[in-house]
């Protein structure tokens, strides 16, 4: 349908009723002034029988029109209409009847929204029309039948019929167009709101991706710092460590070789160890990712304590997997450990154990040096630094040491699902 055509059915179905009030007025004028003179049945003036029949159909159609919004109200409206045509149509010569029909048919059409009642309301009508003509013929005393009835009748039936069809078929294309026009406006609707909200989550998108950015480089950033403290820390403090061991051994090795053998062992691990933990930082610095598993990582680290220094480790180790930082921890507490063991306890065996027990991670090394009284266990900087760590990763951590009995260390960490 054009955008003119359009417009025009536009126009006329929303001044519908005031079009079709304003043909009904018009066409029974005409009917009066055709009939002004007419007589029927010898004495009756058809004009006066006319006249008030039409006052009351135009205030009916009035009512109808502009009061009674709904097809159920109109409904006895109708019915009057019908009697008003049948009595226009005998007290008439029957002229311009049809198209009083016509005009109060359109305005049933209109407020139709089902088929099948226009096409009940259409027979309907022309069957009450030919039915009025029949009686208003007896009346009049004519030879009335079938044929001559729908012949005399003939074109005011097809005008009816055409009327039907092509009122019908127009209204039904408008209709059909507007609801077409409705889901469009509606999906042109939706089509908009979605491409707002295609821009909203792509700019959401840029956000999110700029500010998962902004934390890889914060985190990278924070992760740089730690390992260059724990290089400063241990590191620094493993140097430490070697330069009073070396200084003690060179002190003793005169008057006590086994001891001074013993200390510079403990150097000599301490060296290893702290070469092993540059180079992890080195290479966590670097972005390189370490190949080995854990159990592979820990029993490396025992066996570089073994290696030439006399001492004997037993390891039960289970599978495990774990992030970053717990991987560390727990290697760096296994180093430290053995080195405290051999540096404090003179220790010259350990066991190792690390085992998953749960949703947790247990850790044990324990050791055969001389011990401490537990009372009087004071934690240094590597005691204090492996406390810091464990609770800063979840877990739990403490010492269990007597005189003569050597030195555990449990650790309880949470196990991650990777």
């Amino acid at each position: 349908m054009t955008s003119r055509l359009h417009q025009i059915l536009d126009f006329l179905f929303k001044w519908g009723s005031v079009i079709i009030f304003g043909l009904l007025i018009f066409v029974e004028m005409l009917i009066l002034v055709n009939n002004w003179n007419a007589v029927f049945f010898g004495h009756v003036r058809a004009f006066w029988v006319l006249l008030p029949v039409i006052a009351f159909l135009t205030a009916e159609n009035a009512i109808k029109l502009w009061w009674l919004k709904t097809f159920t109200r109109r409904i006895p409206c109708y019915v009057l209409d019908i009697l008003c045509l049948i009595v226009l149509t005998i007290f008439s010569d029957g002229t311009l009847i049809s198209t009083l029909y016509i005009i109060i048919l359109s305005e049933f059409y209109l407020g139709q929204t089902s088929l099948m009642g226009s096409v009940a309301m259409g027979i309907a009508s022309i069957v009450l029309f030919l039915v009025a003509f029949a009686v208003s013929g007896a009346l009049k005393e004519q030879n009335v039948n079938i044929a001559m009835l729908i012949s005399n009748g003939f074109n005011d039936i097809l005008l009816m019929t055409l009327h039907f069809l092509g009122f019908n078929f127009v209204l039904h294309i408008y209709r059909t167009n507007n609801e077409l026009n409705a889901a469009l406006e509606e999906i042109e609707q939706s089509n908009e709101k979605l491409r707002a909200a295609n821009a909203e989550l792509s700019e959401n998108r840029q956000k999110l991706q700029e500010a998962y950015k902004n934390l890889q480089e914060v985190t990278a950033l924070e992760e740089r710092q730690r390992i260059a403290k724990d290089i400063h820390d241990t590191a620094g403090h493993s140097i430490t460590t070697i330069i009073m061991q070396t200084e003690a051994a060179r002190l003793v090795i005169d008057s006590d070789p086994a001891d001074a053998k013993r200390k510079i062992a403990a150097a000599n691990l301490q060296a290893r160890n702290a070469l092993e933990e540059l180079r992890e930082s080195v290479h966590l610095l670097s972005g390189a990712k370490e190949q080995l598993t854990l159990r592979e990582t820990l029993m490396n680290i025992i066996h570089e304590s073994t290696d030439g220094t006399g001492i004997v480790i037993r390891a039960d180790i289970d599978d495990i997997t774990l992030c970053n930082a717990k991987h560390r921890f727990v290697c760096n507490t296994l180093k430290e450990g053995i080195s405290n063991g051999l540096r404090h306890g003179s220790a010259t065996a350990f066991y190792f154990e690390l085992k998953r027990k749960g949703e947790r991670i247990s850790f044990l090394l324990s050791d055969n040096g001389k011990g401490t009284d537990e009372g009087q266990l004071k934690k240094g900087f590597g005691l204090k630094g492996m406390t810091a760590r464990a609770e800063a990763l979840g877990g739990e951590i403490s010492f269990e040491s007597e005189p003569g009995e050597g030195f555990e260390i449990h650790i309880s960490l949470p196990a991650d699902n990777l």
